[in-house]
């Protein structure tokens, strides 16, 4: 609650998956501090809702079709900077907290999160407080700790769409790490590990394990830049 005596904190929740969406809402709306008053399927939805509803919160996923996360929350926190931005997703990799982080989102936790961490999360950033789950505080310690000057594929020119992190992982596959190996050197959680594999078959057409390192010698993204 923002104030002690106004009620329940009114939320809305973006996620262009119906399921994930509605769960969310269910799940959120039968706690007495939480009313669930809207429900979005991508950014520009959600900032309609943020004008005709004025919620004390957002709940919202960072891939949404439209207007993504990232942009929804910059656009939310410039034209409605008292509303409160708590990010729910699947990516916890350094790019994606920190981008959501500098546009505005007062928390940050992955779809790993239970009900009471959610409330809670929703409640901390309307009160103004930064809320970050145990696996984005991992991220930004490792993206903290980093060097500086360290390379990465950043200078690369990657193919196939993949983002940065996806070809992080990549490299590591391609040297023969087992998901608990990533996880531990990139500092994510095997969660989001997987994720990032799923997509990373996905745009490399590769079938398996085997596929992708082979893919990932032809294109040379078997080294990491670590030394």
């Amino acid at each position: 609650m923002t104030e002690g005596s106004r009620g329940p904190l009114r939320i809305v929740i973006a996620d262009d998956q119906t399921v994930v969406r509605d769960g969310l809402a269910i799940m959120l709306d039968l706690l007495p501090e939480i009313a669930v008053v809207g429900a979005a399927a991508n950014g520009v939805e959600a900032l309609e809702l943020a004008e005709s509803l004025k919620p004390d919160a957002m709940l919202i996923d960072l891939h949404m079709p439209v207007l993504d996360g990232i942009d929804a929350t910059k656009r939310l926190n410039h034209e409605h900077p008292q509303i409160a931005v708590v990010v729910l997703t699947t990516y916890a990799d350094d790019a994606s907290v920190l981008d959501a982080l500098r546009a505005g989102a007062r928390g940050y936790l992955t779809k790993n999160a239970g009900r009471a961490d959610i409330a809670r999360a929703l409640q901390g950033a309307a009160s103004g407080q930064s809320v970050l789950d145990q696996d984005v505080q991992a991220t930004l310690l490792g993206a903290t700790t980093r060097p500086p000057d360290h390379p990465t594929a950043s200078k690369r020119v990657l193919p196939d769409n993949l983002t940065v992190r996806e070809a992080e992982v990549l490299a590591l596959i391609g040297q023969g790490c087992s998901n608990g190996d990533i996880a531990a050197k990139l500092y994510l959680s095997a969660h989001t590990v997987k994720t990032h594999i799923n997509r990373i078959f996905a745009k490399t057409h590769s079938k398996d394990r085997a596929h992708a390192m082979l893919y990932a010698q032809k294109h040379g993204l078997t080294s990491t830049d670590e030394g």
